[in-house]
């Protein structure tokens, strides 16, 4: 007795039944173009934040090791009893160093006396990893900020970016005071923080500037 298969059933080896069709995978030239479109529009409306977040946070961490320069040398200070000062400097690659000076005079520690040799060197320079070409000691371009000090008025002197007093050396007593001042630092952009250290105490606080309030926080 002979079996036959039931109505509308197939081997799987069959071709297919009437009136379907093999649909082919992939996508169409109309699909691709969509999914670039949207690719794109990801990346417009993405990309911009990321960018303004990594040179925040690059001048962030520069902002965080000249504190932390600053703050060795006020315990340099402490600890051996004499008066020490930081003074920055840029080299030709762009590249920022710190330095500490003693006073050996009695006079405080001053750019003439360093030069001199009077004011002698206490410890190598050491060079700063977050400070050099993508982050520098100045101002960014536009209109000058307001002064972190007295917000009634603008900031002058926009060549001069270290201030301590009419200096650019920082100076810390053997008491843990310091020469009050502000070390203003930015991606040469939009981006600018201030490290101002005020004087007695030596306390020392970063301060962000915002460009549309035109304040400081």
């Amino acid at each position: 007795m002979e079996l036959y298969p039931a109505a509308g059933l197939r081997s799987g080896g069959g071709s297919p039944a009437p009136g379907s069709k093999a649909r082919e995978q992939g996508f169409t030239l109309l699909e691709l173009l969509t999914v670039l479109g949207v690719l794109g529009l990801v990346l417009a409306l993405g990309v911009p934040p990321l960018l303004d977040a990594t040179a925040r946070l690059r001048v962030d961490l520069a902002a965080a090791e000249v504190v932390g320069a600053l703050r060795g040398a006020r315990s340099w200070a402490i600890r051996r009893n004499q008066l020490v000062a930081v003074k920055f400097s840029t080299g030709a690659d762009g590249r920022v160093a710190f330095t500490l000076y003693r006073d050996g005079d009695g006079d405080g520690v001053l750019n003439r006396d360093i030069d001199s040799g009077v004011d002698p060197q206490v410890a190598p320079a050491q060079t700063l990893a977050h400070l050099g070409r993508r982050v520098r000691f100045g101002f960014p371009p536009g209109r000058p900020p307001r002064d972190p000090g007295d917000p009634r008025r603008r900031l002058d002197r926009l060549e001069d970016p270290i201030r301590f007093n009419r200096s650019d050396l920082a100076s810390f007593s053997s008491l843990g005071g310091s020469t009050p001042g502000s070390v203003f630092l930015t991606d040469g952009r939009q981006q600018l923080v201030v490290v101002r250290v005020f004087g007695r105490t030596a306390k020392m606080r970063v301060l962000r500037y915002d460009p549309e309030s035109q304040g400081w926080r």
